[in-house]
């Protein structure tokens, strides 16, 4: 109340000695100057004040520290003085701040006072508004400051600090297409093994019951603790508690088991955690950051995925109290308060079911799967492989401890979603967009034909070589172009290449696949994604690689997805999408899911139904590069497989295709599938791809793998394709 009163007594003082003098906001702040003093040679105080408050509107805390007086500056050294106002921002949730000088006064040669008025914009409790003065020494011809805590607040002085007192509600929780739950607050249990209390009268039901409750093949589960030592604590997976108590009267019957229940935001069966995200503590590196934004320090943030990109949405709105108190813990006065509000709820375009399925698709390999509803661009499934459980970023996960390392392999990287972030060549499916240039360039026609040999000899000097080849099956033959696509020729291809490349069309190609969508990100908003790499050739032998997919072209698994599925609804590419809808506790929505086309396929109406008849023959036809594979699969397939090579060992598996079986009840969808370093696409990716399909129409699997013994177990010894079998990691 002291400063307070002091402040009007100064101010009223500036008025009585400057009749009529206000403060313009176009003009100049005006001075007031002692008349019995001479001050001729001070300069103005203003400036210096304007500048120190400059650079603490942008939190230039060197640059404010650096105008202080060098009294000020024995009493606190630079470090504390930064920390200092660092904490006072975060404690009070400071957005921004603004500042008016209102008079400034020229007591003697040596000393000047500037009042002027602060307002700080808080995330928490709305704008404060206070009004100070700051106290200035000249000091080798320039102005310092005289550093309190008074110029931060009035109700700061005296050694008193602000404190805030935040309640956070429950964190809003993320749902597939369809309500069920990928992300809630949750019970959850820990379960392990301890396999010296393992009784081996009831070891294979104890193994079952495991198996049930966590989809993990029983060989695998008694695997973890073959070698172990019987005190050892073998941790296995975490689960639902309402799983648990499903089965809890067997389990914990179960001698060698052991159940450790928590709390948790619980990510349900691990569903799509590259998509989903996680939540962590706050790191302390982050801590003012967050602080600033209204965060408790002991709140979990979003990583990644929905989790990341809907914060503002899931945590709801803070309640506040910002209080001033004084040396002893004493509340000397509050400065401003806000009700707390329901978080709000993420629906996703995720079919919960589907993507379980997708993942398990996957399972053993490195590599991704994205389905797409072809007509529209939603994200019905998205799976990486390898996976990660988003749980064990817990630490009240009993299993953490033992199991979050993992997470974190650097020579698997599971965080990495390899179907955004991980841009591969792309194969014999880039043929699709090689087709589409030839056609669109009116060099080649659906009836122009090629003989298509094991060899390919028209650059000098060199030979290439077919897939046949390499396989040692008869060559393909004459074939037309729709016919070259259908058997994946690739001296067909290699001769597209060279002949466009020859004849001046020399970015044709290159721009094609980037109207297709290649080179550039998607647009998928929730999701970090890389843009791939789309170059123009710049000799004929670039040309020939890039007619294959081969070269320097990389594209995510994502964009291939999109492209296949612009292809098979007409030509429209639609920007994938990954949130339905977010709606308040009421369920008012704020946000809905609606188709964003951004392109057109630089294709005609008839070119198009033409690369699409060839994509339907690479299933339909027998001698079709996915008839075996796809074989009595009673959907309408049209697709492409692809083995690309690449410098890190075996090629690639590649299959993309989309559906067409006009379902009101099932909208069509696009697909695509790689593995890494798996072998051919059409032994490996293209049973994936059928699985996928299987799921989405069916429910449930109908067709083995060919490495499969059972469903989600290898067999042993190699499958039919024994060299693919050996290659193709196992789970």
């Amino acid at each position: 109340m002291k400063l307070r009163s002091a402040i009007l007594v100064f101010i009223v003082l500036l008025s009585a000695c400057t009749p009529g003098a206000k403060n313009s906001p176009n003009g100049p702040t005006p001075t007031l100057r002692d008349p019995m003093v001479n001050t001729t040679t001070v300069p103005e105080p203003e400036p210096a004040a304007r500048s120190f408050l400059e650079a603490w509107k942008v939190d230039n805390y060197a640059a404010m520290y650096a105008q202080l007086t060098l009294l000020s500056k024995d009493a606190l050294i630079e470090g504390d003085f930064s920390n200092h106002l660092k904490d006072v921002s975060a404690t009070m949730s400071l957005q921004s701040l603004d500042f008016e000088i209102l008079q400034s006064l020229i007591k003697n040669p040596s000393e000047a006072q500037v009042a002027y008025r602060m307002t700080y914009h808080t995330v928490l409790v709305g704008d404060i508004v206070r009004e100070t003065v700051m106290n200035m020494s000249l000091q080798d011809g320039d102005w310092k400051v005289q550093w309190e805590d008074g110029m931060i607040l009035p109700e700061l002085s005296g050694g008193n600090h602000l404190s805030m007192d935040i309640s956070v509600p429950a964190r809003g929780n993320i749902y597939d297409a369809n309500g069920s739950a990928l992300a809630a607050q949750s019970d959850a249990v820990a379960l392990g093994i301890i396999p010296g209390q393992i009784n081996p009268d009831t070891e294979s039901a104890l193994l079952v019951e495991l198996s049930n409750l966590t989809n993990l093949n029983t060989d695998y589960i008694a695997s973890l603790y073959e070698f172990a030592q019987p005190d050892w604590y073998i941790p296995v997976a975490d689960v639902s508690a309402q799983a648990v108590e499903r089965r809890y009267d067997v389990l914990s019957s179960l001698e060698g088991l052991v159940m450790n229940s928590y709390n948790t935001r619980y990510y349900f069966n691990q569903a799509a955690p590259h998509a989903v995200g996680y939540v962590q503590p706050i790191s302390p590196e982050a801590m003012d950051e967050y602080r600033r934004r209204g965060y408790r320090v002991d709140e979990r943030v979003g990583m990644a995925g929905l989790e990341s990109w809907g914060e503002e949405y899931l945590t709801g709105q803070r309640g506040a109290s910002l209080y001033v108190v004084d040396q002893q813990g004493s509340v000397i006065t509050r400065l401003g308060q806000r009700e707390s509000a329901p978080a709000d709820e993420v629906y996703s375009t995720l079919d919960k079911e589907l993507q379980e399925q997708t993942q398990r698709a996957i399972e053993g390999f490195r590599g991704a799967i994205v389905v797409l509803e072809r007509d529209t661009g939603r994200i019905l499934a998205i799976a990486s492989g390898p996976t990660f459980d988003p749980n064990l970023f817990d630490p009240n996960n009993f299993n953490s401890g033992w199991m979050l390392g993992d997470v974190f392999d650097q020579g698997t990287v599971p965080l990495l979603n390899r179907a955004t972030q991980s841009a591969y060549p792309l194969g014999s499916v880039f043929k699709i967009i090689t087709m589409a240039t030839a056609l669109e360039t009116g060099v080649f026609t659906e009836f122009s034909e090629y003989n298509c040999t094991h060899t390919f000899t028209e650059l000098t000097g060199v030979t290439l070589y077919d897939w046949t080849y390499e396989k040692e099956k008869p060559a393909s033959g004459l074939l037309t172009l729709p016919e070259g696509l259908m058997r994946s020729c690739n001296p067909w291809f290699y001769h597209i290449g060279l002949e466009l490349y020859t004849l001046g069309y020399t970015e044709d190609l290159s721009k094609m696949a980037r109207a297709f969508g290649l080179g550039s990100p998607t647009g998928i908003e929730q999701l970090d994604e890389v843009a791939g790499n789309m170059p123009m050739p710049v000799n004929d032998n670039d040309a020939v690689q890039l007619a294959i997919g081969q070269g320097a072209m990389l594209a995510t698994p994502l964009q291939v997805a999109r492209f296949i599925a612009a292809v098979g609804n007409g030509g429209t590419l639609y920007r994938p999408q990954i949130v339905e809808k977010v709606t308040t506790p009421d369920g008012e929505p704020l946000i809905s899911f609606k188709a964003d086309p951004q392109g057109t396929l630089p294709v005609s109406a008839e070119n198009l139904q033409i690369i699409q008849d060839a994509m339907r023959s690479v299933v339909a036809d027998n001698r079709g590069t996915a008839h075996f594979a796809l074989a009595g699969l009673q959907v309408p397939i049209y697709g492409k497989t692809g083995t690309a090579t690449n410098s890190t060992g075996t090629s690639h598996a590649w299959f993309a295709g989309y559906t067409d079986a006009g379902r009101e009840d099932l909208p069509d969808i696009a697909i695509a599938v790689i593995a890494e370093n798996a072998g051919e696409g059409s032994e490996v990716a293209a049973p994936i791809f059928r699985r996928v399909v299987e799921a989405y129409f069916f429910g449930k699997p109908s067709r083995l793998y060919p490495w499969e013994s059972s469903f989600y177990v290898t067999r042993t010894p190699t499958s039919e394709f024994d060299e693919t079998a050996q290659e193709t990691p196992q789970p």
